[in-house]
């Protein structure tokens, strides 16, 4: 899809291998819900993106200078943007390897953040309204009775969107996705998708 550089932009990131998946329908869905609206979709997966923190990375994080070209892709990309919504089955309680790989090497220290001893932490993304769009097998009752939706909010919500300085958006779990019931998936995926469209369209953080 060719984003609309004179208009707001969303960028949908995924990370899923099969491009069958539930992942990736979610993915268009959202896209669809969202035009006219310029949407740019970044299947990890399908675009080979390296996960691994790499010497590159480690020098550019102790040394400054230029970033490795897929990151600083990753960066132009995200500069456009006015909306992310990360789009990923819940692995382990957490995000998929690619996708924490994703967040890992991209959201750095000097474009992400700044912070040094003497001043320490200054966030930079302001600009940027992250959402989270989590599809997970589990049941929300257990999600609930374990803590388990809590602490994937605590991780991303606060540790990685707070901290970088973007303002929250909507975070729409999907629960159940390996159901038997097709009708089941769908109401709680157009559930989901509606959280999240109608959030980045009133452009104001959602709980």
């Amino acid at each position: 899809m060719t984003p609309d550089d004179t208009g707001p932009l969303t960028l949908l990131v995924t990370a899923h291998p099969d491009p069958d998946s539930l992942t990736h329908h979610v993915a268009d869905r959202l896209a669809a819900a969202l035009r006219p609206r310029a949407v740019e979709v970044a299947d990890l997966h399908r675009e080979g993106f390296d996960p691994r923190f790499t010497p590159a990375d480690r020098r550019h994080y102790r040394e400054g200078g230029t970033h490795p070209a897929d990151v600083a892709r990753e960066h132009r990309r995200l500069d456009r943007a006015t909306d992310l919504v990360l789009v990923f089955p819940v692995y382990w309680w957490s995000v998929p390897a690619l996708l924490k790989g994703w967040i890992d090497r991209v959201f750095v220290n000097g474009w992400a953040f700044e912070h040094s001893a003497d001043a320490g932490l200054r966030p930079r993304l302001q600009r940027l309204t992250t959402h989270l769009l989590p599809i997970a097998a589990d049941d929300a009752g257990s999600f609930e009775r374990h803590g388990y939706d809590r602490a994937l909010r605590t991780q991303l919500e606060h540790g990685f969107v707070d901290y970088i300085g973007s303002r929250r958006g909507a975070t729409a779990f999907i629960h159940e996705s390996e159901q038997p019931s097709a009708e089941a998936t769908a109401a709680s995926v157009a559930r989901a998708v509606r959280a999240v469209s109608e959030a980045v369209r009133a452009g104001a953080p959602t709980a």
